[in-house]
């Protein structure tokens, strides 16, 4: 192993124009770039079609019919907040997302091509503001595949791919470096330190306190460096390694020749799963921890569900398929992602599928509507980032209702009821919970308390109350909604309001926002009769009122 320093042999040149690629090394052969003008950079965000996201249901995918009535209101809330287009420059026109890091509301993002050239790249976002994520960063790579990166105490560190035969540094073609970051922005001034190891390319890589754990596949290893330096500690060798994760001290890795290791910290092997699906040539696959469970990507397959501890077969979760169908060969589990009781699946062709973890089994909810074929996920906290080749990074926020809105709801009842949510004049109900709906109509009174979606309109019917304590989100930018105040009508809001659309306050409507913490959040107008009245303290994020 060596270590190699990108400054050493070249002298730093400071650009200060606004050109759309900043080149930070003189040296014309160079095979780095970074972009930090954050006018061409914000161009890679879209909002075109932010707003409420939904899922096609198990019942839908399957074919299965219920009861006659109303759809009822569906679980998980889910909106899409942005996207972002993948890296594109000379020699590197077909990026896609290999890999997403989430730290403290930022992601790290890697990039590789599906060519058989070598080319790559790293961006970072910042999602600290939901309503405006931001693309702070982003490095390019004309020579090596990035397939894996993470972020620990002010550096991310990547594994990939390069051709050795032609690289003047790597002594093999797999390899790992250490990169500063400081407040969002990737810092390449200070150097960048790289090892290398063996294996036909670098696929994943994983951080335990002091220790960088890097996979290779064919022919590679797992090896275990010094985080700090980038020296190797310690290394295993396995025929093709594809992922490695980390919990509570056990080692997983995911051999695409055998199955599933669990080690201990020194390599001893404490489980072994054999596993015999197709886990395809080259192709990125995944694991994750789950309590006593391990999640397994085994394409075609689906997610396969063992116990880590004894490793027996629990389960497999099938790839649901939309009916507007797809190509089989495409539809494939490429990565897996766990956040609380939920289950994430990029399906490649198939989507992005949901499931919910119960006590004895797996319950598939159905396929988020997203465009694209998904090729990775990843989700923590309230957000998930799922890759599309085609439509860019998908940034989703899960609008978790807080505790402190379902500890003020105590004594209201989940909504379990119709999609249509219609409240006839003279009803008065309250409800609390996190669902997607249709349509609301109020004629009487209404207090929702949670996180809330509709894909459609809302209206408050004259002399109708509908108060909402949470998040309450409306339309979405490809399809916009409006929410109707009617004549004498109150509309009464505590927490984040979000209409991708227009509000309309008609003759003596009021809009009131209680207490000292509300957003308002409306890309289209605001339409207020001289009657219609708006009280409280509030953020207008977007200055529409």
């Amino acid at each position: 192993m060596k270590r190699v320093s990108l400054l050493l042999a070249f002298t730093l040149v400071f650009i200060s124009s606004c050109s759309d690629e900043t080149t930070v090394f003189e040296d014309s052969n160079s095979n780095l770039s970074l972009q930090d003008n954050q006018d061409f950079l914000n161009q890679s965000i879209s909002f075109e079609k932010a707003g409420v996201l939904d899922i096609t249901s198990n019942d839908a995918v399957s074919g299965k019919t219920g009861k006659e009535g109303d759809e009822l209101a569906g679980n998980y809330p889910l909106s899409l907040i942005a996207q972002v287009m993948p890296p594109s420059f000379t020699g590197g026109e077909n990026l896609t997302a290999t890999h997403v890091n989430i730290v403290d509301d930022i992601a790290y993002v890697s990039y590789n091509t599906v060519d058989s050239d070598y080319v790559g790249a790293i961006d970072v976002i910042d999602v600290k503001d939901p309503y405006n994520p931001k693309l702070t960063s982003r490095l390019y790579y004309t020579n090596a595949d990035i397939n894996s990166v993470v972020y620990d105490n002010g550096y991310i560190y990547i594994a990939g791919g390069v051709d050795a035969e032609k690289s003047v540094r790597a002594t093999t073609n797999s390899f790992v470096a250490k990169i500063p970051v400081s407040n969002g922005k990737i810092n390449i001034d200070a150097g960048i330190t790289y090892g290398f190891q063996e294996g036909f390319i670098a696929t994943d890589v994983a951080i335990s306190g002091n220790n960088l754990y890097v996979t290779s596949g064919k022919d590679g290893s797992l090896t275990v460096y010094d985080k700090n330096s980038v020296e190797i500690k310690n290394e295993l060798p396995f025929a093709d390694l594809r992922s490695v994760t980390i919990d509570n001290g056990k080692i997983a890795v995911l051999d695409a020749s055998k199955g599933v290791s669990i080690l201990d910290s020194n390599f001893s092997i404490l489980k072994e799963i054999g596993i015999t699906s197709d886990f395809g040539l080259n192709s990125k696959r995944t694991l994750d921890f789950s309590n006593n469970r391990i999640i397994v990507s085994e394409g075609s397959n689906g997610a396969g569900i063992y116990n880590s501890l004894t490793g027996d077969f629990i389960e497999y979760i099938p790839i649901l398929i939309n009916p507007s169908g797809s190509d089989a060969a495409d539809n494939v589990t490429n990565a897996v992602a766990v956040n609380e009781e939920v289950i994430l699946m990029a399906n490649g062709g198939a989507g992005l599928s949901i499931s919910e973890e119960a006590s004895d089994s797996t319950i598939p909810v159905g396929i988020i509507d997203l465009d694209g074929s998904i090729n990775f996920v990843a989700s923590k906290g309230d957000y998930i980032f799922a890759a599309s080749g085609t439509a860019g990074l998908q940034i989703i926020k899960m609008n978790k209702p807080s505790g402190s809105l379902v500890q003020k709801c105590t004594d209201v009842i989940e909504y379990q009821g119709s999609a249509n949510l219609n409240i006839n004049t003279g009803e008065v109900l309250a409800y609390t919970g996190a669902k997607r709906l249709n349509n609301v109509n109020i004629g009487g009174q209404l207090l929702l308390c949670g996180s809330w979606t509709v894909r459609g309109d809302v209206t408050v019917n004259e002399g109708g109350i509908f108060e909402m304590n949470g998040s309450f989100i409306v339309g979405r930018n490809n399809g916009k909604k409006n929410i109707t105040i009617n004549k004498n009508a109150t509309f009464r809001v505590e927490g984040n309001l979000t209409i991708y659309g227009d509000l309309i306050l008609n003759e003596g409507a009021k809009l009131e926002f209680v207490g000292a913490n509300s957003d308002v959040y409306i890309t289209g107008k605001v339409t207020k009769a001289n009657s219609a009245t708006v009280t409280g303290n509030y953020t207008d994020l977007l200055d529409k009122f």
